[in-house]
């Protein structure tokens, strides 16, 4: 049942991207019909149609999909290891671990930031800054009976506290071009990226789905609790320290190109849960589609919901993420508690 439910979903996801993809294309400061778009995707428009669809909007949308859905794939990863669907890496500290990371690289590696690949120095530093965040809360959160929900939202939020003072610490320390860069990028930015900076991300969102997949089994024993998962042989240990590892480098990656966009992770993979269940052998590949989905849709609004102006996409996703969580926080409620 959850099997056929998973693939039509999967199918319908498939389907509308093109649409929401061509919208993407078309709707703007500069509106362009469906024809124009596809003509000037072949190349065969005027210069400045051109220039429009393939420089500046393509990119976006091709960065929006990616992050969509590695925010997505991340979240589900989150939410399978601390089993519980309140755990989202911008919930549990590890995002602002990240931006903590890449703002201290913006500021304190400015001399080396000029050369062609000084994005993977930020991203290096936002996956340690991720990678130093989950493992603290894990800890923190960690009892005799597996992870504590109560624990982990505190634990995320002191963390995320100590992460934004030492980012408002270097922010203290940088110049003007510095602070606009950060605060900018804090925001949620899907403009501006390169070739090379989508083939990275691409690359890594296929690793990181790659190895979500094939240890899906394992994540859905996991679901049983920690003992329970080593009666039927899982290395819970080496799981918990891979499944980390690949939520620090999704996140990391896309934190260093998009800056902080929030509750995607958290709405995308709690919404599959509900129509396809919780079996992470169907649940990742759904979420990733939803959260690219999601994300272009949130991007396309931001795009144009203030013309002339653009409203930040994070600025966006957070205000249709906070009540999202703040319902399921109420009906999760006596669980905490």
């Amino acid at each position: 049942m959850h099997r056929e439910t998973a693939k039509r979903i999967l199918y319908l996801q498939l389907i509308l991207l093109l649409p929401l993809s061509l919208l993407a294309l078309c709707i703007g400061t500069e509106p362009s019909s469906i024809s124009d778009a596809l003509q000037a995707l072949l190349g065969r428009a005027d210069n400045t149609e051109q220039l429009i669809i393939r420089d500046i909007r393509l990119p976006r949308l091709l960065l929006a999909i990616l992050v969509g859905a590695m925010l997505a794939s991340c979240g589900t990863a989150s939410q399978g290891l601390f089993r519980n669907p309140l755990a989202d890496p911008s919930l549990i500290g590890v995002s602002a671990g990240a931006s903590m990371g890449a703002s201290l690289c913006i500021v304190f590696a400015a001399a080396v930031l000029d050369v062609p690949l000084s994005f993977l120095l930020i991203a290096l530093s936002a996956f340690l800054g991720g990678a130093l965040a989950s493992f603290l809360v894990y800890r923190l959160s960690l009892g005799d009976y597996g992870t504590s929900v109560a624990m982990m939202l505190l634990a995320g939020i002191a963390v995320s506290a100590l992460a934004g003072a030492i980012s408002s610490f270097s922010e203290f320390y940088s110049d003007n071009e510095q602070l606009r860069r950060i605060s900018i990028w804090q925001m949620g930015n899907l403009s501006g990226s390169s070739s090379m900076q989508r083939w990275s991300l691409f690359a890594l969102l296929v690793a990181v789905l790659f190895f979500l997949q094939i240890n899906a089994q394992r994540l859905n024993a996991l679901l049983l609790g920690e003992s329970e998962a080593r009666h039927l042989g899982v290395n819970v240990d080496g799981l918990k320290v891979l499944v980390v590892l690949l939520i620090a480098a999704g996140l990391g990656l896309s934190v260093a190109l998009a800056g902080i966009i929030s509750f995607i992770g958290l709405v995308v993979p709690h919404i599959m849960r509900l129509l396809i269940g919780p079996d992470h052998r169907f649940l990742i590949v759904n979420s990733a589609l939803g959260g690219a989905l999601l994300l272009l849709l949130a991007d396309t609004l931001a795009r144009t919901i203030v013309l002339p102006t653009e409203l930040p996409v994070g600025v966006l996703t957070a205000l249709l993420g906070a009540p999202f969580f703040l319902v399921l926080l109420r009906s999760k409620r006596q669980k905490i508690l």
